[in-house]
């Protein structure tokens, strides 16, 4: 069985509050399912400082209300720091890393 699994939080154009919902419903499924990490697509937003959808995401990850179920958190900007951390945690992150890369769309959840 695959341990990632990708979330797209943008597909549709959905509002902020619709894109949050997807993501508490889907993180849930994904740790029931046994998945060790999820890859969120939200997109990096047309503004040029990141999106609503991104800027919203993250700061969801933080609360803890989701402390049961995300275990650490990071944007795609910030993989090359943190890569070896969640590859020990989940080795198959090697297989997707090059979407990851430096993509400020994306966000990389491992699951407790």
């Amino acid at each position: 069985m695959k341990k990632i699994r990708e979330i797209n939080l943008e597909y549709g154009s959905p509002s902020v509050d619709a894109a949050l919902r997807t993501l508490v419903s889907q993180l849930g499924t994904c740790k029931g399912q046994g998945c060790k990490a999820v890859v969120l697509v939200h997109g990096y937003g047309s503004s040029g400082v990141g999106g609503s959808i991104k800027a919203a995401v993250r700061s969801k990850l933080r609360e803890s209300s989701l402390q049961g179920i995300v275990r650490a958190y990071c944007g795609g900007e910030q993989w090359f720091e943190r890569k070896r951390d969640f590859i020990n945690v989940c080795p198959s992150l090697t297989e997707v890393q090059r979407k990851i890369d430096g993509n400020q769309g994306v966000t990389i959840v491992l699951i407790k």
